[in-house]
């Protein structure tokens, strides 16, 4: 009977080595996955500054939540119709929620001001501090769910962004305001990694 228990736990600590093996790699492959996304976002957001300059420094929180809402909305359409007019997919509003959303936090940070006030390289310093404390936040909510989201539809990570939208528009109609809720920079993180995971369960990131 000893010896039995014995074999048991020697394979069940087996089982977990390999399970925490399998668990790490596909984290591993998430922090790749996700870098890759970002690229793509980030390379976009410097040449829309370099065309631009950064005109969406004198956006106030509302208006870029307005932005990201109306992109939200546009996927959610895209996901219900059978059939659409213009041949497009949801790429490219999921990058956009990406990008507005690390424009909100940067906001957040320095406050709206009334003319464009910042380079391409101060901007794109901005853009990647931003980047670095939100996937920071994804993979500490992996290690703790394991990467649950994997098994999620993509229209769920949708309504799951238009939800954390609702969220923001309160929170602003309140002031900035909460009582025990998490704060506007929270969704805002939230919202870019739902996009990075919904574009990572699309194909975007092979």
């Amino acid at each position: 009977m000893q010896g039995f228990l014995l074999f048991a736990l020697n394979l069940f600590s087996l089982f977990l080595d390999k399970f925490h093996t399998k668990i790490h790699q596909i984290m591993n492959s998430t922090s790749q996955e996700f870098d890759r996304i970002i690229g793509i976002c980030r390379s976009l957001y410097i040449n829309k500054m370099k065309d631009y300059g950064s005109a969406w420094r004198i956006l106030r929180l509302p208006s870029l939540t307005d932005q990201i809402f109306i992109k939200a909305q546009r996927i959610r359409s895209l996901q219900e119709n059978d059939v659409r007019k213009v041949d497009e997919d949801e790429t490219g509003e999921f990058i956009g929620i990406i990008n507005y959303s690390i424009m909100a936090l940067i906001q957040l940070d320095l406050g709206v001001v009334d003319q464009p006030d910042l380079d391409t390289e101060k901007a794109t310093q901005l853009y990647d501090e931003k980047v670095a404390l939100t996937k920071a936040l994804m993979e500490a909510k992996n290690h703790d769910y394991g990467e649950a989201w994997r098994d999620m539809r993509v229209s769920s990570l949708t309504d799951l962004i238009l939800q954390k939208l609702l969220r923001v528009k309160q929170i602003e109609d309140n002031k900035g305001k909460t009582i025990v809720s998490e704060g506007i920079d929270a969704n805002y993180q939230d919202m870019i990694n739902y996009s990075v995971f919904a574009l990572i369960l699309m194909g975007f990131a092979k």
